[in-house]
Order: structure tokens, then sequence, then C-alpha cells
């Protein structure tokens, strides 16, 4: 495993985040793992080096975070690992259980501090952006926690590039520590981020990860075809959110596209998909979700695959650019 810087920061991580989304409750999604069933992954991950891991508050109720404490603390070494974890979405029916208000957020950085069991969160993103609540409030309010030493890095996750260059700009302007990760819906059937966001991170110096790399499984060739029900996982059946997504005409020949490449190089559709996704400069790691060890191997495996120039424009030439609106800042995660 490489470990890589992210951003400009000093901070090095792994070349694949490990995203936790996948562990928890399954009451909360049928398709994410109980505790139990969990364990196997983290261990798994450490042992292959990644040192890079990503929950947030909502997920499972905050039953993922709890199970990523327990579980670095059992198999990690704390100082070498990189936890994240995202403040946004409710936690309850009342008015201040959610968004990006200072209340909030300092309530749900101590909620999340104790679910971890750790004195400091290293990277705090938002997980979407409040139309409610002012940006500099919200931003004084990270950069407080900082301050503090609760959080040590800030990001953020799916917005549009105009509104991650002002909250930028606010920080500067205030000397508020600014945030150095970005993480985006990137893949081989969603791209709308290279046109504005990527070439701003490169420029700010922002860390890129990639949420969804391999499009919630259709390029690992779970389906058919996009927007088939041939995928007979529990989450292909019941996630929908794919439906929302990955709709475009041109999806099917970008499919087509990466199997014909990794029947080349005669490795799994996945392997090729995550192998792109990383083969960008703007990308610091992509944000592996995984179900079975399989998978895991299959994300760690891509890191060996060296994709040629014509490989590359191979699986990029059936894209069709889609409405920005389409995959904007989608509250879909």
């Amino acid at each position: 495993m490489e470990y890589v810087r992210l951003g400009r920061t000093g901070l090095r991580v792994s070349e694949l985040c490990f995203g936790t989304m996948s562990f928890g409750s399954s009451k909360w999604r049928p398709w994410v793992l109980e505790p139990a069933e969990s364990e196997p992954f983290y261990q798994r991950a450490i042992d292959a080096g990644i040192n890079f891991f990503d929950t947030a508050d909502m997920y499972s109720g905050g039953a993922s975070e709890e199970v990523t404490g327990r579980f670095l603390k059992q198999h990690g070494n704390r100082d070498e690992l990189v936890i994240a974890t995202k403040v946004f979405f409710p936690h309850g029916p009342g008015p201040n259980m959610g968004g990006l208000s200072r209340k909030h957020i300092e309530q749900a950085c101590e909620s999340s501090l104790r679910r971890l069991g750790v004195d400091t969160i290293d990277l705090y993103q938002i997980h979407r952006l409040d139309p409610h609540t002012p940006p500099e409030e919200m931003l004084a309010a990270l950069d407080s926690l900082v301050q503090k030493g609760k959080v040590r890095y800030l990001g953020a996750s799916s917005m549009y590039a105009w509104e991650f260059a002002q909250l930028l700009s606010i920080s500067e302007r205030n000397g508020w520590a600014r945030m150095v990760a970005m993480q985006d819906h990137y893949n081989l059937l969603a791209r709308e981020v290279e046109r504005e966001m990527h070439p701003l991170c490169e420029y700010e110096g922002v860390g890129v990860i990639p949420w969804s790399p391999l499009a919630r499984g259709h390029l690992a060739g779970t389906r058919k075809a996009v927007g088939d029900d041939s995928n007979q996982t529990t989450r292909g059946q019941t996630d929908g959110i794919d439906q929302q997504l990955y709709t475009a005409d041109s999806d099917a020949a970008v499919l087509d596209a990466v199997r014909a490449v990794a029947e080349r190089h005669e490795r799994p559709m996945a392997q090729i998909a995550l192998a792109w996704v990383s083969s960008k400069s703007a990308v610091t790691a992509p944000i592996i979700g995984v179900t079975k060890l399989a998978q895991l191997d299959d994300a760690i495996a891509s890191l060996d695959v060296e994709l040629s120039d014509d490989d590359i424009a191979e699986l990029e030439a059936p894209y069709i650019p889609r409405h920005q609106a389409e995959l904007g800042r989608p509250s879909l995660r």
C-alpha cells in the first residue's frame, strides 16, 4: 500500500479510503452488515495497509461510528489511522437535530467523538451544504473545533464548484481553517466534476476522495445493463438511489468499454473501474464500499493495475456529458 498526501497538507493517507456505510445496523438499510459480520473487513483493511477510514454520523443512525471506533481500536494503531466522519443530516425530529448551525455542529461533533471513542477527529466534513445557515456561521463553528483540538482537518462533500470556492474564500479572508478535502460523486458513469470541481481542487491544493467510484456496483458488472433488475444482491434490490443516478443512454456503452478493457487485462471490471479513478491527478483516494471480502480484495488489487493511454481513451470515449443538475449535489448518501 502506498501513502499519499491529502491535498497540500502534510497528512499521509492510503491510496484507498475504506468507507463504512456498509457497517452498523441492518435496521437502517437491509444491506448493512451487523457488527459481528463487519469486524473481518476492518481487520483485512488494516492488514492490507489501509489507514484511511470514512464514516458519517448518519450511517446506521450512529452505529457505523460506534463499530468503526471499536474495531479500529482493536485492530489498528490509532496514531497511524486517519479517521474521517461527516455532519449535516438529522439525528432526530427536533428542529436543531440536523443542519450546519453552530449549535448542531458542536453537538454533533461531541456525539461523534463519543461514538468513535477518540479525543480528536482527523477529518471532519460537512455532508451537504445547509441552505438555511450562513456560511460564515458554519465555517466559524468548524474553525472553533479545530482551535479547540477536537478536529484536525476539515472537508466537504457534494456541492457545486462555485459554492466550494466561496467557502474556501470566506475561510481565507477570516483566517479560519480551510477545507482540505472534497468528497464528490465521481466514476466512469458520473464525470461532471471534471469540468470545474477537480480543476478547482487541484489549484487550491484540496484532496479529492470520490464516493461511489463503482457507481453502486454498476461498474463492477453486477448488472447485465444499466437500469435492469438483474442485480440479485440485497443492496442492488433495495438501494433505489442508483436508479436516480445512472440512467443516461450512454451508460450501457461505458459498461461495455469497461468490460472490454477488463477482458483484455484479464481482470475483474471492478479493478479496471477503480484503477481509472485512481489514475486521475486530482484524486487522492477513492472511497470503497464493500459488503463482501472479495470486493475489498478487488479494490486492493486495483492499485496494481496499470492502464495505458489507449485503455483510458477507450474507457472514456462513450461518455456523454449530462446536465449538472442530474448529479450535482443530491442529498442521496
